[in-house]
């Protein structure tokens, strides 16, 4: 297995883009994410781009052909789809594929449109166990609102704690450009929210966004020779757990995540207690606190007590979600692993701006669904 380094990092803005489409989207990201790296539309030898689903979001499928006549190239060209983790997954699948030699540089990507159907709900319930949860009426605000209902009785956990996690992430948002909100809140203002599936209102949960996100990724021999900054990928891990929640031995826990993280932490020699901040996966407030348990950042039911003491700050023990977070920066499904990975880029590489935490390692973990699959890596400068 071969070094793989990130060399270039490209974004469009995320938030209710409805004058933008799909290809457009990810042309752009690809191209800045190309120019970032100082190489040329040539230099492309193979794309992987994650989006959940192009046909029922935007009547578009055959994304792999798409993006690459879109950017004008003809090479390999694969569409990645896990769910809420398909740009997690496309950032593991264009790893593996430097890693093992078969070629030089790659864009990874993920792109999603989710405003051009009036049905988002019926789609993202698609990434559910169909036959046994979503023909029932369950969708993901009720699923994890289970998750919730079961960490308050079981650990204390409080709504108050979740609101701490939304303040948070809004206030690391405020300093994100490219994020989909660019405003503070209160706790006050999370608990007067509407609610959605108790305990989560609506202030507990990411919101509708489009937007793309790419990578380019390159080998150990051509990161030196093109880059002065170089983002190494130390780990990566990848694991999957039942789909539907009433199959699981415990609901507050997720194993995918756990199973993930124990390959990556493996891979990179390293433990949770060698990272220095994370973007973790926080479609709604409870799955950041069961995130940063499963990670071992914190004992398995103290997460809350945790964030609300300030830890998970900018300038805390482990800042998590210094971008703003799915949260407060957004979820366009499947661009959202990979903009994870540009945050971690940013902050190793110290252009975080506002939001930099002098970081030498970074974690990023993104979910599909409600925790069928896991994706977790691991950075380094």
């Amino acid at each position: 297995m071969r070094k793989v380094a990130v060399i270039g990092v490209g974004m469009t803005k995320f938030g209710l883009l409805f004058e933008r489409d799909l290809s457009s989207m990810a042309v752009e990201a690809g191209s800045l994410a190309i120019n970032d790296a100082g190489i040329e539309k040539k230099d492309v030898e193979v794309l992987y781009g994650g989006t959940m689903s192009g046909g029922l979001f935007s009547n578009q499928e055959h994304t792999g052909s798409l993006l690459a006549d879109r950017m004008g190239l003809n090479v390999p060209s694969v569409r990645v789809e896990a769910a809420c983790a398909s740009g997690g997954l496309a950032l593991r699948q264009g790893y593996i594929d430097i890693a093992s030699g078969m070629h030089d540089i790659a864009v990874v990507g993920g792109v999603e449109k989710m405003t051009d159907t009036l049905n988002t709900t019926k789609v993202l319930a698609t990434a559910a166990d169909v036959e046994r949860e979503a023909v029932f009426g369950a969708t993901f605000p009720g699923l994890y609102a289970m998750m919730a209902k079961l960490h308050m009785h079981r650990y204390g956990t409080t709504e108050v704690q979740m609101a701490d996690v939304s303040v948070k992430n809004h206030a690391n948002a405020v300093h994100n450009k490219s994020a989909h909100f660019q405003k503070e809140i209160s706790v006050d203002d999370v608990m007067r929210s509407q609610k959605i599936a108790d305990p989560l209102k609506i202030l507990d949960a990411s919101p509708i966004s489009d937007g793309a996100a790419a990578l380019v990724l390159a080998s150990e021999e051509k990161a030196r020779e093109l880059c002065d900054t170089p983002v190494w990928i130390a780990g990566s891990g990848h694991a999957t757990d039942t789909i539907s929640l009433h199959d699981r031995e415990d609901i507050t826990t997720l194993k995918a995540t756990v199973a993930a993280a124990k390959q990556a932490y493996g891979q990179a020699h390293l433990t949770s207690k060698d990272i220095d901040v994370a973007e973790v996966h926080d479609c709604f407030t409870i799955a950041e606190l069961m995130a940063i348990e499963d990670l071992g950042f914190v004992k398995k039911g103290a997460s809350g007590k945790f964030t609300s003491e300030g830890n998970t700050k900018v300038g805390g023990k482990i800042p998590i979600n210094p971008s703003g977070g799915l949260k407060a920066k957004g979820h366009p499904i499947g661009a959202s692993g990979v903009a994870q990975a540009i945050e971690a880029v940013l902050q190793l590489r110290g252009d975080a701006g506002k939001r930099n935490t002098g970081a030498h390692t970074a974690l990023t973990h993104n979910v599909g669904g409600s925790g069928g699959t896991a994706i977790v890596h691991i950075f380094k400068r």
